[in-house]
């Protein structure tokens, strides 16, 4: 049977720096409450006094605790020779061969686990590890379905213009994670934003003749899922949107657009 051995009670030790540390703590208490400092130093205990108590319960605990610890090992053994005797040693070779601590609170856990089906006896979970099923959207159907959007900022502004709004969208298409940073753009570059340029991919109302929607794609994808992200973006916003890797260069993004146009 694998198991820890626990240290035997030992003795208190009445160390220096023990004292010293009671010494701040009943100095404490005492600046705590100024006006009442000669009567609470009154009814503190001496550093003798504490220290013979502390040794009277340090030694009590360790007891308790070797106690409790024989008890719960007691109980183990006590569930495990009620199996029969094939499933027993096989038990006992899992419990072995098992990366939990010798303890036998884990013990206890173990056949719990077992007797309940939630560990399978001839899969434990230390040997076979589970297959990761990854949640992801397959084929979405909207852009809201595919993406979340975890973040928003304030950019751009300056003379006569006002700021406007940098989102963060967040999906698990692709091979992992992608995230889209989009942002409104001018298509005439020598224009200013003059109107409240704030937008939201799904609802957006302002400067839609003026603007297109810039959205960088940050993750590994394919041209395909990128084609995706592009149809579902244009369905959720009536204005010109140009999906691109983050790799590419706005400028590039832009003159494809007019291209395109």
């Amino acid at each position: 049977m694998r198991f820890r051995r626990w240290p035997r009670v030992s003795a208190f030790e009445d160390t220096p720096r023990k004292r010293a540390a009671l010494a701040r703590s009943q100095e404490a208490q005492r600046e705590r409450l100024p006006l009442l400092r000669e009567l609470i130093a009154e009814r503190q205990p001496g550093a003798d006094e504490v220290m013979a108590q502390r040794a009277e319960r340090w030694a009590k605990a360790q007891q308790e605790e070797r106690d409790r610890r024989a008890q719960l090992w007691r109980q183990a053994r006590a569930q495990l020779a009620g199996y029969g005797d094939d499933l027993r040693r096989r038990l006992i070779t899992l419990w072995k061969d098992a990366t939990y601590p010798a303890d036998p609170a884990y013990l206890l856990d173990l056949l719990r686990a077992i007797d309940t089906g939630r560990i399978d006896l001839e899969r434990p979970p230390w040997r076979f590890s589970k297959t990761l099923d990854p949640r992801v959207t397959p084929d979405p159907q909207s852009f809201d379905e595919a993406f979340r959007c975890i973040g928003r900022r304030r950019v751009g502004g300056g003379y006569k213009t006002i700021e406007h709004d940098e989102m963060t969208f967040v999906s698990n298409l692709g091979d992992g994670v992608i995230f889209l940073i989009s942002r409104v753009r001018l298509i005439n570059p020598n224009e200013s934003f003059y109107t409240h340029a704030n937008h939201r991919i799904r609802d957006s109302h302002v400067g839609q003749s003026g603007h297109w929607i810039d959205i960088a794609v940050h993750g590994s994808c394919s041209d395909d899922e990128l084609e995706l992200i592009r149809r579902l973006a244009q369905e959720a916003d009536n204005r010109p949107v140009v999906v691109r890797r983050a790799a590419a260069r706005t400028n590039t993004a832009h003159s494809d657009h007019h291209g395109r146009s």
